[in-house]
Order: structure tokens, then C-alpha cells, then sequence
């Protein structure tokens, strides 16, 4: 099964949300939306939606909020 690592790190400890978009800009999922402690962090995508299907290859976003600011926007391609 297709998945990537998205590192990322902060200072203090936070409320983070990270949200996978697609080329649309429609959120396809939520990873992560909780209070986490301060430090470097990994999540894993595993390539499903919110309904846990697999999406199709191709580009899809990822946005950092921290504390419900946009901290961070990256590019990430899936491949099947």
C-alpha cells in the first residue's frame, strides 16, 4: 500500500491539525488534531480519504495549522 512520512516540528506545546488536500483543494483527510507536545513529530499518510478509500495517484497538499494558524504548505506526490 502506497503511504508517505510527513515530518514536522515545533516549539511549544500546541493545538496541530494536519489536513491532506487534493490539486482541487477539498480537504480529503484530517491526520492529526489534538494538543502535542513540543519536539519533532512523524505522521504516516496511508493514502485514504476521510471514508478510508484509497485515493488515486497523483499531487495532493498537506497544511500545518498551529494553533489555528497556517504555519506550513507542502507539495506531496502519491504513486500506486
Amino acid at each position: 500500500n502506497p503511504s508517505t512520512t510527513i515530518d514536522f516540528s515545533h516549539q511549544i506545546e500546541s493545538k496541530v491539525e494536519l489536513a491532506i488536500y487534493n490539486i482541487k483543494g477539498q480537504k480529503i483527510r484530517s491526520l492529526l488534531n489534538n494538543d502535542i507536545s513540543a519536539g519533532k513529530h512523524s505522521i504516516v499518510w496511508n493514502g485514504e480519504d476521510s471514508n478510508n478509500k484509497q485515493v488515486s495517484s497523483g499531487i495532493y497538499f498537506y497544511r500545518l495549522y498551529i494553533d489555528g494558524r497556517s504555519e506550513s504548505v507542502k507539495k506531496c506526490l502519491l504513486l500506486k
